[in-house]
C-alpha cells in the first residue's frame, strides 16, 4: 500500500474514536459528521484490509491490530505537531498568517510535494517523480505554504531548496510516514504475510560477515520479508537514519554520538590490523617497528572516519612523522586491488579481508598496536520502536556478532 495515499484526516478521525470509543463524540472533535468518519474508517479498514473496530450495543472497540495501527498513527501524527510547531517557529510566522494547528488541516499530497521538492531541488522534476503535471504539483505545494503562514521554498542557482521551515517540517513528515510504514507492516505482518522491508545503512565490516549472516537467518524465517542495504558515507547513512528513511546502522560506533536524536548500541570490539600483499618486504620480519612502517605508501579512509584517526595516532605517539604517500579511499574494491598490486599498506581489521587472507593473498604484519580498534555497533533513531520483523533482526545481528569469534 502507498503511504501517501493514506488520508490524513481519516487517520485523524480513526485516533479520536479510538480515544473516546464513540463516532458521535468523535465527531465533534474532527469536525466531520458521523456519516463521514463512519465512510472514512470504512475506506480505511478495506485499504488496510483488516478490520480495526468491533463494533456492539456497548460502543466501539479496537481490535488487536487496529490497537497496533493505534499507536503507530498517534505516533506519525505527535511528528507532525512537533514539525508543524518546529516550522512556525523557524518561518517567524505571525498568528495572523496561516493556521496556528494547521497539522490538523495538512494533506498527504502536501506533505507529497514538499518532499518531493526537496528531493529533487525543482517544481518539474518533483512532478515527474510524483507522477503529477508540474502546474498540480506546483499549486499543491504552495497550498502548504499558504496553509502554514511561513514562506517553504527557495530559489536558488541550481534550482529550488526547501527554507529552514520547511526543513523541519520535512523532517517531521518523513519521520510521520516512517511509523505509517512500520504500522502497514505490522498489519500485514498479523494478517500472515509479512512482506516488510527493512532498509539497513551498512558501513564497511559490517558487510564481510555479520550483516550477511544476519540478513540470512531472517529471510529463511520469515522469507517474505524485503531486505535493502544501502552503503555510503557516514554522513549520508546518518541523514537518511536520522529522517526514517534508514531503519538502522551498523559499522564503527562515533565518539561522542553524532547527534541528540540518535543512540548507539555496541556489538563487539573490533581489533585492527597492520595489512599488506603476501609477499611484502616487511612480511617475512618478526617484529616491524613504527619507524619501518613509514617508509611505505599508504591506503588510508578518509578524514573523520574513525580508522583514520587510529592511523593518524600509531605516528604520533610513536612520535614518527606519518607518511605522505597516501590514497584515501572507503572502497573495499579499490583498497584490495591497491594493497595486493603494490607495497602499499594499510590499518584495516583482518575480518574485512578475511577471505584474502584465507587464500594467502593478504597478510598481515606483526607489529605492536596499542588500543589500535574500534566498537562496531548498531544506531538508530533514539525514538524508534522496531516492528516484530525488525527486533528479530537486531537478535539476529546481536547473535551473528558473538559467533565471529567461535
Amino acid at each position: 500500500m502507498d503511504i501517501y495515499k493514506l488520508n490524513l484526516r481519516h487517520l485523524r478521525a480513526f485516533c479520536e474514536t479510538a480515544r473516546v470509543g464513540s463516532i458521535s463524540a468523535a465527531a465533534s472533535e474532527v469536525h466531520l459528521s458521523q456519516p463521514a468518519i463512519t465512510q472514512a474508517l470504512a475506506k480505511l479498514e478495506k485499504s488496510l484490509d483488516v478490520a480495526l473496530f468491533v463494533r456492539n450495543r456497548v460502543g466501539i472497540f479496537l481490535t488487536e491490530p487496529g490497537t497496533g495501527f493505534r499507536d503507530r498513527v498517534a505516533r506519525a501524527q505527535e511528528h507532525l505537531r512537533q514539525g508543524a510547531e518546529r516550522c512556525g517557529r523557524a518561518g517567524g510566522r505571525k498568528r495572523s498568517g496561516g493556521f496556528q494547528r494547521f497539522d490538523h488541516l495538512v494533506t498527504s499530497a502536501q506533505l507529497r510535494a514538499l518532499l518531493a521538492v526537496e528531493d529533487a531541488g525543482n517544481f518539474s522534476w518533483a512532478a515527474r517523480r510524483v507522477g503529477i503535471a508540474q502546474p498540480a504539483l506546483y499549486r499543491t505545494a504552495r497550498d502548504l505554504e499558504r496553509l502554514s503562514g511561513v514562506s517553504l521554498y527557495g530559489k536558488t542557482a541550481q534550482g529550488i531548496e526547501l527554507t529552514p521551515a520547511a526543513q523541519a517540517l520535512a523532517l517531521s513528515a518523513r519521520l510521520a510516514y516512517a511509523e505509517l510504514k512500520q504500522g502497514i507492516d505490522e498489519i500485514n505482518a498479523w494478517l500472515g504475510h509479512d512482506s516488510a522491508e527493512v532498509v539497513i545503512g551498512a558501513m564497511p565490516l559490517a558487510k564481510s560477515y555479520v550483516l550477511p549472516k544476519a540478513i540470512n537467518d531472517l529471510t529463511r524465517l520469515r522469507p517474505d520479508v524485503r531486505v535493502r542495504v544501502v552503503d555510503g558515507p557516514y554522513a549520508d547513512l546518518l541523514h537518511g537514519l536520522r529522517h526514517g528513511q534508514i531503519d538502522l546502522l551498523i559499522g564503527a560506533l562515533r565518539d561522542p554520538v553524532p547527534a541528540d536524536d540518535v543512540e548507539q548500541a555496541p556489538l563487539f570490539d573490533d581489533a585492527l590490523a597492520i595489512l599488506a600483499r603476501s609477499g611484502h618486504p616487511l612480511a617475512e620480519r618478526t617484529f616491524v617497528a613504527i619507524r619501518d612502517l613509514a617508509d611505505y605508501a599508504w591506503v588510508t579512509p578518509p578524514k573523520g572516519v574513525p580508522t583514520r584517526v587510529l592511523f593518524d595516532s600509531l605516528f604520533s605517539q610513536a612520535d614518527v612523522e606519518a607518511p605522505r604517500r597516501i590514497v584515501e579511499t572507503s572502497s573495499q574494491i579499490v583498497l584490495r586491488g591497491l594493497l595486493m598490486g603494490s607495497d602499499r599498506l594499510t590499518i584495516l581489521s583482518p575480518h574485512q579481508v578475511r577471505l584474502e587472507m584465507e587464500q594467502g593473498l593478504l597478510c598481515r604484519l606483526k607489529v605492536e598496536l596499542e588500543g589500535a580498534s574500534r566498537m562496531i555497533g548498531l544506531s538508530t533513531r533514539k525514538d524508534w520502536q522496531p516492528t516484530a520483523t525488525q527486533s528479530l533482526l537486531l537478535e539476529l545481528l546481536a547473535k551473528a556478532a558473538r559467533k565471529r569469534f567461535d
